[in-house]
């Protein structure tokens, strides 16, 4: 999305906490953006630019807050929210199919190839016992 992140995760044995992932994803990825801007000059540095208190400005790229966090620990929630991911962008008028989006991991699902110039993070299945475990 322009201007927001979906993001599924299905942790590992050794699973970081929720906040080191996200702390793993946002920095570096705000770290890079700022990068960029400075490079190109660009306006949007200063208008990400906000003060903390007297005498401390900080670049803050993402949105202030933890966002919309929640555990989903029923097979046919987390496809609910697959599907509502993947036709997020559909719902949006930005395009017309979810595999149309280039970001979306909707064309993985439907095992169709993805175009040379989005580099996405490894994808994988969720594991097919989570998937087979009785509701409610």
């Amino acid at each position: 999305m322009p201007e927001h992140v979906h993001l599924l995760v299905f942790p590992g044995p050794n699973a970081s906490t929720i906040d080191q992932l996200l702390r793993a994803i946002k920095r570096p990825f705000s770290f890079r953006i700022k990068r960029i801007l400075k490079s190109e000059n660009s306006p949007l540095l200063n208008r990400l630019t906000i003060r903390q208190r007297p005498g401390v400005e900080t670049f803050r790229f993402w949105q202030e807050g933890p966002g919309y966090d929640r555990n989903l620990d029923q097979p046919a929630t987390v496809l609910a929210a697959i599907d509502y991911i993947h036709r997020n962008p559909v719902r949006r008028g930005l395009v017309e199919r979810a595999v149309d989006w280039p970001w979306s991991s909707s064309r993985w699902y439907q095992e169709l190839p993805y175009t040379d110039n989005i580099r996405l993070p490894t994808l994988s299945k969720l594991p097919a016992d989570f998937l087979n475990q009785p509701t409610g």
